[in-house]
């Protein structure tokens, strides 16, 4: 393999290009201009041949709501190899050398990155996370229950005039929703641009903002696109991102955004595989839900990340965990926790439960059942019983929700 370097700010526009070549996208100057604030050169590595960039693979600082608690979690991203440069281990030799770099740093217990296609990263011990429903509907029929009394307002507007109360309120929600990030002022001027380029033929992001008795209480981001039939309108409705602090917020969000007038059609590709909208509508087949996969999680330090989290019930398990990439995470580590906090250390009991370090990235979010991974033959009962007595303990009272892609 060509050896890998650390690139200099002044080589993002390069290293743009290589993604645009990747992913068969076009180079836009004004999303250039909005990612280059959010690029951290220290944390890239970048493989040039003969001068020119053939490969990248950058990460984020950022932290990740986990069950119960926030971790800090590298953000890995900008993964690429030009297409003349396939094929020879550059991938395979840059991700090793990345999980090394994040484990020797000591500050991150974890990984996490959205895939272009999802067996790639298993091979480096990331394990799917998160996943989530795309919405695509006809929303002619759709109805969500009247309120009972009136619990608020909404008004629209231009989302970067509310950066600042968006903020406050996606704090505040959170806390209580694993696989959500934590955004400084970078990154929520990079999630409220409105690149022209990316619009798709639709209008400018509004967002329509819910205030309840005690100021903002939700919020939508979303856009619209015009069209037409012989049967008259049938515009779209595209929404990006749904903030509710509370019941009422979110049902009148949906209300409104599922019955804008010459709209027929909505859709959503980041839902939650337990999004209330479900729950909520008259027929829910009609939402048009499609699964599939969001966040995958690599645990870079064991001892680390299971003690970060925290338990629905209380845990007292031994795992015998591998990791061929990361060899201080193969052993036995016992695992003691619960609702209010949790320790692990190694152990020289025997083993109840083996398993792969992708088993834990599968688990770590609460999203995976162990009952399920242990039916699929990834998990090894070693005690019979283990697994009925300690599934319950990592899962979660809200399924890990995917946010934005990174």
């Amino acid at each position: 393999m060509i050896d890998a370097v650390v690139p200099r700010a002044e080589d993002f526009d390069e290293i743009a290009g290589l993604l645009a070549l990747a992913f068969h996208g076009g180079v836009d100057p004004e999303l250039r201009e909005i990612e280059r604030p959010i690029f951290e050169p220290e944390r890239a590595l970048l493989v040039r041949d003969g001068g020119a960039a053939v490969a990248h693979a950058g990460a984020f600082s950022r932290e990740l709501t986990v069950p119960g608690a926030t971790v800090p979690a590298a953000h890995v991203t900008m993964v690429s190899v030009a297409p003349t440069h396939r094929r020879r281990g550059l991938l395979t030799g840059l991700m090793r050398r990345q999980l090394r770099e994040i484990r020797d740093a000591g500050r991150e217990p974890v990984a996490v990155l959205w895939a272009s296609e999802g067996r790639i990263y298993p091979r480096f011990g990331y394990g799917l996370a998160a996943q989530r429903y795309t919405l695509s509907c006809d929303t002619s029929e759709l109805r969500l229950p009247e309120p009972a009394s009136v619990a608020g307002t909404l008004r629209l507007d231009r989302p970067a005039a509310h950066q600042a109360e968006l903020a406050r309120l996606y704090e505040r929600v959170r806390v209580d929703r694993p696989g959500w990030s934590r955004r400084d002022e970078r990154w929520w001027a990079y999630v409220l641009a409105d690149v022209t380029g990316l619009r798709g033929g639709a209008t400018e992001r509004r967002v329509l903002l819910h205030e309840g008795r005690d100021g903002l209480d939700g919020y939508a981001l979303y856009r619209t696109k015009e069209e037409w039939d012989r049967t008259g309108p049938r515009g779209e409705v595209r929404v990006d991102e749904v903030v509710a602090g509370n019941p009422a917020a979110y049902q009148a969000l949906w209300r409104l955004l599922l019955s804008i007038d010459l709209t027929r059609r909505l859709s959503f590709d980041r839902a939650a595989v337990d999004e209330p909208l479900l729950w909520l509508v008259n027929e829910p087949r009609q939402l048009g839900a499609h699964v599939s996969d969001a966040l995958w999680l690599r645990v870079v330090d064991v001892p680390a990340a299971l003690a970060a989290r925290r338990y629905a019930v209380d845990v007292d398990v031994v795992f015998e965990v591998t990791d061929d990439l990361l060899p201080e995470n193969t052993g036995r580590w016992r695992l003691v926790g619960g609702p209010t906090g949790a320790q692990c250390a190694a152990s020289d009991a025997p083993a109840r439960l083996g398993c792969d370090v992708r088993v834990l990235g599968e688990l770590y979010l609460g999203g995976s059942g162990l009952g399920a991974l242990a039916a699929a033959g990834r998990v090894r009962e070693l005690v019979p019983g283990t697994v009925a007595e300690v599934a319950p303990a990592f899962g979660w009272h809200r399924a890990p929700a995917p946010m934005e892609v990174f």
